[in-house]
This record gives C-alpha cells, structure tokens and sequence, in this order.
C-alpha cells in the first residue's frame, strides 16, 4: 500500500469492510483515510444533529457551537428544548466516539507513536489539537530502510499493543455499565445512598476492570490502575449525561471511589492470574445487589447531628433581635457556595408574633417553612422544620437531575437563635441547625453537610451582626 493512500488492505491484501475500518482495531489508518474519513463521519453526525436540533428545539446547531467540546454549552445554545432531546444526541455521538478512539488509536500507531494518544479523544479542546495532529503525522518511515522487500503496513502495525487497547477498552466499559447499573439499583431500585453503594460498588467495579482488562493475559500493574481509574471517570460522566447525578455529588464521591476502585482493581489483577478466578468474581458480582437490598442504612438508623456557630456583635441583644427573626436580602455570595450550587440563604421574613408565627427562611432554591416553637426576646428563638426546598442545584446539562438526595438527603429537623448579653454592650450570637443526613458512610458525607451548614451560618450570622452594629 503506497504512503497515504486510502485503501485498507488486511493482511491477505484484500479491502477490509467499512466495519472492520471504522469499528474494529486491526486495519491500520493512513493519513488519507484518517482524514476522509473524519470529514465524512462529520458530516453525518452534524446533519443528524441539526435535523433533530432544528426539529425539536428553539434554535438549531450553528457550527460554532456544534464545535465546543462542552456539552452543557451545546445544550444551552439550543434554547428551550424537550428534557429528551439531549438523551437523542447522547446516544447517537455514542458510536462515534468509539469510532474517534479506535481510528485514532490505528492512526498513531501507523505514525510510529503509542496509541495511547487515543485517550486524549477523551479530553475537551486537546481532542481537535489530536485530530489535527494526527491528521499531519507521517507514517513511520520504514520503508526507507535499504531492505529488498519492504513489509506492509498490516504487517508493521504492533498488534499486540492494539489488542492492549481493546481489551482495556473493553475493561473500562464493562466496569462503567456495572457502576452505572449499581447506582440506578441502589438509588432507584431499593432507595438507598448506602454504604453498598458508595464503597461495595466502586471496590467492585475495580475488581471487575481489572479481572476482565488481566484475563487473557497479565497486563502491568500501572496500566491496571490507569484502567480502573478510567472505569470510575467513565461511569461517573454515564451518570452525568444521564440525568442521574450533578458534578458536585459526583466530585464529593470520587474522594471515595477512586481509592476503592484501584484496591478492587489489583484484586482483580491476582483473581485474573490464578486458575480459578471467574467464580469468586461472579461470586462477588451476584452478593452486591443482595447486599445492597438489606436496610443496614435504614434512614432511622442515622443519628441527629447539630452544627453551632457563633459570632460577637457590637449592638445589644435588643437591637439584634430584630434581624434574627427577620432580615431583608442579602448581597449575592461570591465566595464557593454560590458557585458550587449549594443552596445558601437571600433573606428570612416572619409571619405574625410568638409562638405559632411562621417564619420563612428563603434559600436560592426555595424557602424553608419554619413553625415558631419558642420566641424570648430579646434572648431565644426556636422553630421546627415544616418543609424545606431541594439542597442544591446540581452542576448539570440538564435542568432537571433525577437524584433523590436533593429532596431529603440532608434533613432539617429544627434550628434556634440563642442570644447572650455580653458587657460593653455586646451580644453573643449562637446559631444551631438539627439535621439527619441520610447517606452513608455517614461519618464521611456527614463532614461535607457539618461544613456546609456552618457556611450557611456564618453567612446569615455575619450579615445579622452587620445589619445590628449599623447605624
């Protein structure tokens, strides 16, 4: 085959099938049929795009958005659009990304480089600078060597590393649909963010990668670990595109997960090198649901937590009083709480006077309705929580996210304002929130809700003693 040229011989030198090409990873890729090919998928993937976008939303694909590499940019460009117009475009960029990553991976081998480089298919704005790159690459310059008969392309191709490739691709999806499967069962199936979930899926998960990526043959232990690290990264953006989680949970959980998947991953390394290792896998793989069905998270097994927080105001508790029980609107926070997503508090007012008042503390997603149960002022207030608003928005493409712990996850229970006399005219202004957090392991999820409500209070609180100490 001459240097560049578009035909793809297989090793009996007759033309592979389009399939072959595109989907498999024995043809080798030239620069020509690299880029011939890339046009044309291209052209096909946009004209459906635009299709449905044109179709289904207020505005159709214009082809400066179709190339930023963020997909909740994308979404937004289209304007109001049905919820299931993003899960369409989801599943038809599906196999072209496969078709990216194997070409890709072909290409870089026939230029002499590692196919590794595939994986940068995977990264926003480094993917075009690939494709461009592998666009210009030569292909490796063996037939300048001063031999009688030069080898075919077929013949130089490292298979052995492109067998690597797929076996690993193979690996990291086949450990991503288990996760992703694990959590729809765990939160869908049975409704609950337990333990089974968040340590028993991502252990098993790398257990899985790494059995399946080391079955037919040992691979390094590194490359194992990049594997189940992959695996994690893969089914933690399932979950994403799919609606079912927004990137902050899912950043919090990675803490977790990761370390988890890496130790399930070496497991499953040795399980892969012994003889017997299919049945103590599938053994595992069976006990996880079972597991995962049994109430050992049962939300009444989860303790009351309370966070304090305080702060000294230079006015007297009589002149505090007044912004405790209510406070007109807050500036807009600029420090991380509005940026991550969690709700954070914009202003409280109170309806009637004692006992039996309601209060309304109103938060970026909606208002808490809070029953008045003790009011001594200038000294005391304590009210229940009626009801409360979702926790967060969540990072996401999507407007709506289907995940349960926004609504109840993290419980508030009650709350009371304690006000101390202090000399020189001071005030000592104590703030504490009763919650339940209904996720476990909860001494790990219950650091983040500790930390989140004392940032809500040192919000509501400073700008309390602020409000006072104004003339």
């Amino acid at each position: 085959m001459r240097p560049g040229g578009g035909g793809m011989p297989n090793s009996e030198g007759k033309a592979g099938p389009a399939a072959s090409l595109l989907f498999g990873f024995h043809a080798p890729v030239s620069r020509r049929t690299y880029l011939v090919s890339g046009l044309l998928l291209f052209a096909a993937k946009y004209a459906v795009d635009w299709a449905l976008s044109a179709g289904f939303a207020a505005r159709p694909f214009g082809i400066v958005d179709y190339f930023n590499p963020m997909l909740s940019a994308r979404l937004e460009a289209l304007g109001e659009r049905p919820e299931w117009l993003a899960f369409a475009l989801l599943l038809w960029a599906l196999p072209f990304i496969w078709v990216g990553v194997s070409m890709s991976a072909r290409r870089a081998l026939d230029a002499g480089r590692s196919p590794a480089l595939a994986l940068f298919f995977f990264v926003p704005f480094v993917n075009y600078l690939l494709i461009v790159l592998l666009c210009v690459l030569p292909e490796q310059a063996s037939e300048t060597r001063s031999t009688a008969r030069a080898p075919s392309r077929a013949s130089r191709a490292p298979k052995p590393a492109l067998e690597r490739l797929r076996v690993a691709a193979l690996s990291v999806l086949v450990a991503a649909a288990f996760g992703t499967a694990a959590m729809v069962f765990s939160v869908f199936g049975v409704r609950q963010y337990g333990s089974a979930l968040f340590i028993g899926a991502p252990f098993l998960l790398g257990v899985t990668s790494g059995f399946v990526f080391n079955r037919r043959s040992l691979q390094s232990a590194s490359a194992t670990l990049g594997v189940a690290a992959l695996s994690v990264t893969l089914a933690g953006g399932a979950l994403l595109l799919l609606a079912l989680e927004g990137a902050l949970c899912l950043a919090m959980a990675a803490v977790l997960a990761y370390p988890l998947a890496i130790l399930g991953a070496m497991l499953g390394r040795s399980l892969a090198s012994g003889p017997s290792g299919v049945q103590p896998t599938l053994s595992m793989l069976a006990a996880w649901p079972l597991l995962a069905a049994v109430p050992w998270d049962a939300a009444e097994r989860f303790p009351v937590r309370a966070v304090v927080s305080s702060v000294e105001v230079d006015a007297p508790p009589e002149r505090v009083w007044p912004n405790v029980i209510g406070f007109r609107p807050l500036p807009p926070p600029s420090e991380w709480l509005r940026r991550s997503g969690v709700a954070y508090p914009v202003r409280a007012r109170i309806e009637g006077e004692g006992v039996g008042a309601v209060r309304y503390c109103e938060f970026s997603t909606g208002a808490f309705v809070e029953p008045i149960t003790a009011w001594e002022p200038p000294y005391r207030l304590a009210f229940d929580v009626a009801s409360q608003p979702p926790s967060m928005r969540e990072w996401s493409p999507y407007e709506v996210v289907h995940a349960p712990h926004l609504h109840g996850g993290l419980q508030s229970l009650r709350g009371e304002f304690g006000l101390t006399r202090l000399p020189n005219g001071r005030t000592l202004l104590q703030g504490t929130t009763w919650y339940r957090l209904k996720m476990a392991p909860h001494a790990y999820w219950a650091a983040y809700g500790d930390y989140i409500i004392a940032a809500i209070h040192r919000r509501v609180l400073s700008f309390v003693a602020a409000s006072s100490e104004a003339p």
